[in-house]
């Protein structure tokens, strides 16, 4: 039997500045544009699972495990924080949709079951999406 697929979408409401301590304040401006300036976002985070169905329980992830997973280590140290500020395990990550999906798979992957972590996503606004897939996806 194939592995089957599961993905799960979680919510947080933060601010964040981009900005790289690489280029001045001109340059940052123009690279990021209204993004410069301090602002928030609703972020949508998918995370996806990958498993053999389980033929006991029908399940191929156990979600209250993926669940308080991602309210620990994603959720609960992100949500109502300013990313580019107050969040300990950020800082020096400019904070790009592209780094949270990268950041939040690296926190994310040690609390679940090896090797079923296959995709995190961070959808910032509808028009912005950025998804992570490991060190070793295409």
């Amino acid at each position: 039997m194939s592995a089957l697929r599961l993905t799960r979408t979680y919510h947080f409401s933060a601010g964040h500045r981009l900005a790289s301590p690489a280029l001045s304040d001109a340059e940052n401006a123009r690279v990021y544009g209204p993004c410069y300036r301090q602002h928030g976002h609703n972020y949508r985070v998918e995370v996806t699972l990958a498993g053999r169905l389980d033929p006991e329980t029908g399940m191929a992830a156990d979600l209250a495990l993926l669940d308080a997973a991602v309210k620990r280590v994603i959720l609960e140290p992100v949500d109502h924080h300013d990313l580019s500020g107050t969040v300990p395990a950020l800082d020096g990550v400019i904070t790009t949709g592209e780094n949270l999906a990268r950041a939040f798979w690296q926190w994310l992957e040690p609390a679940l079951p090896p090797g079923s972590l296959t995709r995190v996503a961070v959808i910032e606004t509808d028009n912005n999406a950025f998804e992570y897939r490991g060190e070793t996806a295409r």
